[in-house]
């Protein structure tokens, strides 16, 4: 078997017995489980959920995207190598750690596989939370330009590329398009404020004004875990994003927990702590990955410039990228995920015909 058969680059084909129709992200997909099919396995997994909630099956693909691209390789290669099972582990190592450090727990109820999530529905915070240990990225560039405030928060004139904040900066920002909001601009993936929410808690889905303290809490708890266990290994955690929302737990007791993914390479920079010493950026995280395309095509603006974003998905479509530099990525995937879980990632042979066998045999979900 080649390496590209190897990559589950398409995750939205699977035969799973679905209420309606998948959903499918950048790279992960989702299966609602039919109703009856949902009730039966909170029964039989005595899963900590109402007798009546939604069930899904998240899978996540080895596809990989930047600046708003899919993007594939030569030979047929049309993802990353690990890269799925990689976010996964990462993701799972997190998710314990904040259960049994007391903070919250995640939509995840079951890992049928190491590509597989059994999750509950839940209502989300319409906010992609970014947590801020450092001034690099989007926020030096604008910075570097002369802006000083950002998400209501005012920074000094004295910073530098790439310094470590003089505290944790949370710069929200919307999720999807909201509408009717005093200051906020009706349109996706835009800052807000501290203030922007607690003006529009119902809009935002909190339930009250108290849980807004509680998502600041959560995200400055979860930010502090990740950064100190990433710090044993010396690894720094520079920034993130968290997402939040509400599920009802079996007692009937709603609560707000984490949701998505947290502390990957996706969703995360991380450098390397000896090579930053040294005053050297080193990234593992997906950025490596975008400086790797920024390098690679003669015209970088096509890729930082959002005006230019039918030229963009051009170049993602036309050009197929050389099999070096996704198995560079994958690489950097597989060695932060061993070095955070401290455990080999074992990765599958045939990942599709696995999940197929496993959610048939032990979960009884394929048609």
């Amino acid at each position: 078997m080649s390496l590209a058969d190897k990559v589950l680059a398409v995750n939205n084909d699977l035969p799973i017995r679905t209420d309606g129709p998948v959903h499918s992200g950048k790279v992960r997909s989702v299966y609602w489980l039919t109703p009856e099919d949902s009730q039966r396995l909170i029964k039989d997994r005595n899963y900590n959920v109402a007798s009546d909630a939604p069930l899904a099956i998240m899978v996540i693909s080895d596809r990989i995207s930047a600046f708003d691209c899919i993007w594939h390789g030569e030979g047929g290669m049309n993802g990353v190598p690990g890269k799925g099972a990689a976010l996964n582990a990462i993701s799972n190592h997190w998710f314990k750690l904040f259960r049994e450090q007391g903070l919250a727990d995640s939509h995840i109820l079951e890992i049928p596989h190491p590509f597989v999530w059994i999750v509950q529905k839940a209502k989300p915070v319409m906010i992609e939370a970014i947590c801020r240990q450092y001034i690099t990225g989007s926020m030096w560039r604008s910075y570097s330009k002369g802006e000083r405030e950002f998400c209501g928060i005012q920074l000094t004139d004295d910073l530098t590329k790439d310094q470590k904040l003089p505290e944790l900066l949370i710069t929200p920002s919307t999720k999807g398009i909201l509408t009717g909001l005093d200051g906020v601009p009706e349109a996706d993936d835009v800052n807000i404020t501290r203030s922007d929410i607690e003006n529009n808690v119902e809009a935002f889905n909190f339930k009250s004004t108290e849980d807004i303290d509680l998502y600041e809490k959560l995200l400055k708890e979860g930010f502090d875990v990740i950064s100190n266990e990433l710090g044993k290994l010396d690894q720094i955690f520079v920034d993130t994003k968290f997402e939040f929302g509400y599920v009802t737990d079996k007692a009937g007791n709603e609560k707000l927990i984490y949701m998505d993914e947290v502390g990957t390479p996706d969703s995360s920079r991380i450098w390397d702590g000896p090579s930053y010493r040294d005053g050297k950026v080193v990234e593992n995280s997906k950025e490596s990955f975008r400086q790797l395309l920024l390098n690679h095509f003669p015209d970088p603006d096509i890729l930082l410039n959002k005006d230019r974003m039918d030229e963009r998905l051009a170049l993602a479509k036309d050009n197929a990228l050389p099999e070096s530099v996704l198995m560079e990525v994958s690489a950097t995937y597989q060695a932060i995920a061993e070095k955070i879980t401290g455990e080999k990632l074992e990765l599958s042979e045939n990942p599709k015909a696995e999940i197929i066998e496993i959610l048939d045999k032990e979960f009884g979900l394929i048609k």
